[in-house]
């Protein structure tokens, strides 16, 4: 057993042994082999740069061989450029050489014709002496034969040129004028007669009063109250004045103001059908009509707008729109005026081509200002202008507002169109109706007017103002100067006169000759 261990120990030391040498003798032929592989290295690396040095010096002769080349080719191109520009040179002194001889000789020819023209300026100069001489000689010998001098010939050739001229303005101011009314009036009956047929309208006017119907004679008695403060408090709280007369069941209801008035009777009638009558009852019952009256407008105004058609209008609008329903002009509803002069626009508009929706809207808020012109100073053309502008309306809208009675002269077809609706709605028959004091001031201011001027006889207003009739005298005023005289008139009238609609001026001339046979 101890034998076989020393043959194990002995065998693992032989082994170790064995490792060992071997692996010194690989370590030694590992470095020979490698100093041998570093050796041949070096001597491929000495030989690579020799190579590469002979390869580099081979190319830099040949680098220097081509660029001596490239620069005598270069010095060849720059010598023939050079001989060119030298050329260039040579004939464009040439060129500058000639063009200055030619200048020179232009020059002394043009010093020679200047001198020429000077001496021809004095021959002339001379022979126009002569001629002012002849010509002052001629007149002094003319106005001898003629008995006339110079300045008293012209006076008449002017006069007899004036009679003349004024003779042949009036032919071709009445040729003019007679052609181009034919025309538009045929154009201006066709179009406003096709909007006035497609829009209906009803003709009735309204009144400053209202009258409330009641129950029996006895209600009079609990209106008035005791000592009046019933009808004291209604008057004070509504600003109506109510009249109780000898009218059986019903007390009338007086204020120029619509809206007041429609208050107090909305009221009144709550108060007979409650049967409670007493001033705070009253206070109550108005506040609650007023209330209700301000829906009520509201939805006027929104019902105006969805019947025309438009879309877009602010609600502070709409509002002022509906007030018209309780504002008058001349008896003819406000609300009522400004729809039909909407359609009356857009209808006009299809007709001339031009946008109906802006039409329509422009028409329907024309008198706009009327909703404030009892509340706000200015007129209600410059209210409705300001109420445009705040709201953001279309510039071409608050020109037509603005223009639509001639407050500014009207620029767009839109104002034209809004004026000319204006004017068909406000005097068709029965839309308005004026006092006896008004319509026969108006009738005397325009025969008046027609009075003032030289040579007119007389002058008569005929159908309801809206013509008229011009005698002159025959002798102060000749034909020609009749087509003058009815555009002076008609000028002054447009200036002076607020009328509906239009006024033919009719001027008209009238010779006689009357004998008596014995």
């Amino acid at each position: 057993m101890t034998l076989t261990i020393v043959q194990v120990v002995v065998a693992i030391v032989v082994c170790a042994a064995l490792v060992c040498a071997s692996f010194v003798a690989g370590s030694t032929y590992r470095r020979k082999t490698a100093e041998a592989k570093i050796g041949s290295a070096e001597e491929e690396a000495m030989r690579i740069v020799n190579e590469a040095i002979k390869t580099a010096e081979q190319k830099r002769k040949e680098a220097i061989v081509e660029a001596k080349d490239e620069a005598f080719r270069l010095k060849s191109e720059a010598d023939k450029e050079i001989k060119e520009r030298r050329a260039d040179i040579s004939r464009q002194e040439r060129r500058m050489d000639q063009k200055e001889e030619t200048l020179d000789k232009k020059t002394a020819q043009l010093e020679r014709r200047e001198e020429e023209v000077k001496a021809r300026a004095e021959q002339v100069e001379a022979r126009l002496a002569e001629a002012e001489e002849l010509k002052a000689q001629q007149a002094q010998k003319l106005e001898t034969i003629a008995g006339l001098t110079a300045e008293d010939a012209k006076q008449l050739l002017l006069a007899r040129l004036d009679g003349e001229l004024t003779h042949e303005k009036a032919m071709r101011i009445s040729a003019y004028e007679a052609g181009l009314k034919d025309e538009m009036d045929s154009m201006a009956r066709e179009m406003i007669g096709q909007a006035i047929a497609r829009c209906a309208a009803d003709h009735s006017s309204e009144a400053t009063v209202s009258v409330v119907p009641l129950p029996s004679d006895e209600m009079k008695g609990r209106i008035i109250g005791r000592e009046g403060r019933n009808i004291r408090a209604l008057e004070t709280a509504t600003g109506v004045d109510l009249i109780i007369d000898d009218t059986p069941e019903a007390i009338t209801l007086s204020s120029f103001d619509q809206t007041r008035r429609e208050v107090a009777r909305m009221a009144l009638e709550k108060l007979i059908g409650d049967g409670r009558i007493h001033p705070a009852r009253i206070e109550e019952t108005v506040e609650k009509c007023r209330r209700e009256l301000e829906v009520s407008m509201k939805r006027e105004g929104e019902r105006a707008v969805m019947e025309v058609g438009l879309h877009g209008i602010h609600p502070d609008l709409v509002k002022l729109l509906g007030r018209l329903k309780y504002r008058t002009s001349f008896g003819q509803n406000v609300l009522n005026h400004s729809l039909e002069v909407a359609w009356l626009s857009g209808l006009l508009a299809g007709e001339m081509g031009v946008n109906v929706t802006q039409a329509r809207r422009a028409g329907l808020l024309h008198d706009i200002g009327k909703a404030l012109d009892h509340e706000i100073e200015g007129s209600h053309v410059q209210i409705g202008v300001e109420i445009a502008r705040k709201y953001k309306e279309n510039p071409a809208i608050i020109h037509a507002i603005e223009a639509h009675h001639g407050d500014v002269e009207p620029k767009t077809p839109l104002a034209f169109i809004v004026m000319a609706a204006d004017a068909i709605s406000a005097a068709r028959p029965g839309a308005r109706r004026e006092n006896m004091e008004s319509y026969i001031k108006r009738l005397e201011n325009l025969e008046d007017l027609s009075c003032s001027f030289e040579g007119v006889e007389s002058a008569f207003a005929v159908q309801a103002g809206r013509e008229v009739r011009i005698m002159v005298k025959p002798d102060a005023v000749n034909d020609d100067q009749l087509v003058l005289l009815a555009r002076a008139i008609t000028k002054k009238i447009e200036e002076e006169l607020d009328y509906p609609g239009q006024i033919k001026v009719n001027v008209i001339r009238e010779s006689r000759a009357v004998e008596y046979a014995k």
